[in-house]
């Protein structure tokens, strides 16, 4: 049996995909006969996970080990988390790094280079030129002490897109690539649950169509943007009985400017768009059911999740480009791919908006690409074929 760990800077739902993804990874792994564990810290935003430290524990079904966060809510630093790795990383078979910018993902991989573990890094699109040209300066003072060590000692690179693959490797000079998606959790793609559940906890929907925006509440997902095209859309009498649905949280502060922008654009009077705040589970799976078209406009997204989830659910999507699942999105016709300008992409969600026979052709699309692609079982097969690829010994560094 492969004993394969996965270490992330943080797994509270908080931090959106990268948490939620190597949960289902490492579920998926098990039951593919993988002994997977993930190695964290407990940071919760500014507070801490009520979970318990320095021991394994179940985490939403999955094996984890937690350590305390001592400071830094970007860098996460954890002298306990990077003792533990020096001392028990080489029980291991091989190390999954999920993420680059942050102390643990240092630390894991200083210590595999030490012991010869074998290890790859998914870099959750933190390597796409936009993102790093993000607090530049921060990024560059890691690069230079770690960052470009770990990615050049891996064994691996795992990209969840071509596109990812692309954007990294080039400019960087980055080599032995591998793209290998994610995975739907079984509950989107049974269909046991019932969109009446949602409409149920916001009855001011009542029963008119709505658009769907899920992920964290971040500036990167350009909801700014989009907030303005929807607006500008429902103005049209046609299509005056939509409504907008933004689930997830985030920065107090900036989700209380996305409330503030949505009523200024309602003029005082009742809003078109209802912010749910965070949703996981069965009301999730509800939204993602009853929505008659789901969005993402982000200036980057590596992956994205939710627009999987969407279509497992047989939801239409309308992403930007720069969604790295556009290409797969635009070739199988599962929806639509508009720029984050408003006026085009006005035009674009208006045309989504007024075409039931469209969204419901491109929703159907958008199933069979997930049920074809992205469900765990198919995505564990990959990286068990990848892990024992890994396996050969690798000489250990000194220091």
């Amino acid at each position: 049996m492969i004993r394969a760990l996965h270490v992330i800077p943080a797994l509270a739902p908080r931090y959106g995909g990268p948490s939620q993804a190597v949960l289902g990874v490492c579920r998926a792994l098990r039951d593919a006969g993988v002994e997977a564990l993930i190695a964290t810290t407990d940071a919760d935003g500014p507070g801490r996970l009520p979970v318990p430290v320095g021991q394994v524990t179940d985490y939403r079904g999955a094996p984890a080990i937690f350590f305390p966060r001592q400071w830094s809510e970007s860098f996460k630093y954890s002298a306990p988390l990077a003792a533990w790795l020096r001392q028990r990383v080489a029980e291991f078979d091989l190390v999954h790094v999920h993420a680059v910018f942050s102390h643990a993902c240092l630390a894991a991989a200083s210590a595999c280079r030490r012991h010869g573990v074998p290890y790859l890094v998914r870099p959750l699109g933190t390597l796409d030129p936009w993102s790093l040209g993000q607090k530049r300066l921060r990024k560059r003072l890691l690069w230079h002490l770690g960052v470009k060590q770990m990615l050049h000692g891996a064994a691996a690179i795992h990209y969840t897109t071509a596109a990812e693959r692309r954007l990294a490797e080039g400019p960087l000079g980055l080599e032995r690539g591998v793209v290998v998606p994610l995975g739907v959790d079984e509950e989107l793609l049974a269909e046991t649950v019932r969109p009446e559940l949602f409409r149920r906890h916001f009855p001011e929907l009542g029963q008119d169509p709505y658009v769907l925006v899920l992920s964290r509440l971040h500036p990167k997902k350009g909801l700014e943007v989009f907030l303005e095209a929807f607006q500008q859309v429902v103005r049209q009498p046609a299509l005056g009985h939509w409504r907008l649905v933004v689930g997830g949280d985030g920065e107090p502060s900036y989700v209380a400017s996305l409330k503030r922008l949505a009523r200024g654009m309602a003029g005082g009077g009742p809003s078109a768009v209802t912010f749910t705040g965070w949703l996981a589970g069965r009301e999730k799976a509800a939204a993602l059911r009853g929505a008659s078209l789901f969005a993402l406009p982000s200036r980057q997204e590596n992956f994205g999740l939710a627009v999987v989830e969407a279509m497992a659910c047989g939801v239409p999507v309308l992403v930007s480009p720069q969604v790295n699942l556009a290409e797969e999105v635009q070739a199988a016709g599962a929806g639509w791919v508009a720029p984050l300008d408003g006026d085009h992409l006005a035009r674009v969600l208006a045309e989504a908006l007024a075409d039931a026979d469209a969204r419901a052709a491109r929703g159907a699309a958008g199933r069979r690409l997930a049920l074809e692609r992205f469900t765990w079982p198919a995505v564990a097969a990959q990286l068990l074929e990848l892990y024992r690829s890994l396996r050969s010994p690798v000489p250990s560094l000194a220091g």
